[in-house]
């Protein structure tokens, strides 16, 4: 393929592996292959799902889910522990594959990113089924792909034709995509939002369109503005290469909310674990300057608890925990994360990006 100057409108791929941590594992024991896998923790009822592959979601398992449970749903499910080192060196892997193509690599977390390749010549589904090829080749996994221009309908359309696809939504053809898209597939939209917007008559993008900026502000604050804008398919966001960063966190959206102190610790011990993990394989050289963790509440509204150190010990977290669970007040918790910030030096402090291993 041959490379032309920038041009617009923009060619922009989401790439996602499928069932990345599974799809590791069953390629490493092939004796796996056909049957129901899983990763995550299995010593308690505590344990939850990381992720899973096709086989297991037949039974209605999927990310998130506490273990005891998709064990009751598909009792043949065979649950691994989590390896973050191998993952790690897949995704060091595929970060080297989409190198050959850009430098425009926005990664979200160790199996998805967005690429830009504007300055290709070749249309942006082309190089999307190359990316994937050489994927394939390379690491013995597969890959999605959605194509768009912008990251708000890259996204979603790496979704459409999964696993092992891609889907491209053309820039003529946003409008028709947007019309009957449902509203829950829009980012920011979960469960609970999307009944709120059910109640007001609303369940695809199109119904959206039909309400006033006014009225949508009315109904949902700051975020009814994002919604007017997001259901058009409207996104500039540009995809932006990683930096030095400025900090390193992990958060998870929980599939019912977290509702009591007790209940959220082994859940943030987990986040900081690998968070600490992470910080040891690829971080060990950089100064910490604080610790941090965040909550979201069931009402969406979120707040950090920051302290500086040092050391990211688990004692720190959980003060920190406690300090944000007595902002709940009444309310749930429905994420938590945990992070660190570094010390970041003058010349670089302007650069630095804020990345998230995983996300909802």
């Amino acid at each position: 393929m041959s490379a032309s100057p920038l041009e617009t409108p923009r060619k922009i791929i989401h790439i996602d592996m499928d069932c990345f941590y599974a799809a590791i594992e069953v390629r490493d024991h092939p004796e796996l292959a056909d049957k129901p896998v899983a990763v995550g923790g299995r010593s308690s009822r505590r344990g939850v799902l990381t992720t899973c592959n096709y086989e297991a979601r037949k039974f209605g398992c999927h990310s998130a889910m506490p273990t005891f449970k998709a064990l009751e749903r598909c009792p043949d499910l065979i649950v691994l522990p989590v390896r973050f080192d191998a993952y790690r060196a897949e995704s060091k892997r595929i970060r080297a594959i989409f190198k050959r193509f850009t430098e425009l690599i926005e990664p979200l977390s160790l199996d998805e990113a967005y690429l830009d390749v504007s300055h290709w010549r070749s249309s942006g589904y082309a190089v999307a089924q190359e990316i994937r090829r050489e994927i394939r080749e390379t690491t013995g996994l597969t890959a999605s792909a959605g194509i768009a221009c912008n990251k708000l309908l890259a996204k979603i359309a790496s979704d459409w034709n999964k696993p092992d696809g891609q889907y491209e939504v053309s820039p003529e053809g946003v409008a028709n995509f947007m019309t009957s898209l449902p509203v829950r597939r829009l980012w920011g939209v979960g469960r609970k939002t999307a009944q709120r917007l059910a109640n007001l008559g609303i369940e695809t993008c199109g119904d959206l369109q039909k309400h006033p900026l006014t009225e949508l502000h009315r109904f949902f604050g700051k975020f009814g503005a994002e919604l007017y804008h997001l259901s058009r398919g409207i996104d500039s966001r540009p995809v932006q290469p990683s930096r030095e960063r400025k900090s390193v966190s992990n958060e998870r959206t929980y599939p019912e909310d977290v509702k009591s102190f007790t209940e959220g610790i082994p859940k943030l011990q987990e986040l900081w674990q690998e968070l600490c993990e992470d910080l040891e394989a690829y971080h060990a050289h950089r100064r910490i300057k604080s610790a941090f963790i965040k909550l979201k509440f069931n009402d969406f509204r979120h707040t950090t608890v920051e302290r500086q150190t040092g050391t990211p010990e688990w004692a720190i977290y959980e003060t920190l925990f406690e300090e944000g669970w007595e902002r709940a007040g009444e309310r749930h918790v429905r994420l938590i994360g945990a992070g660190v910030r570094f010390q970041v030096s003058e010349d670089s402090r302007d650069r630095a990006t804020q990345l998230t291993l995983f996300e909802d």
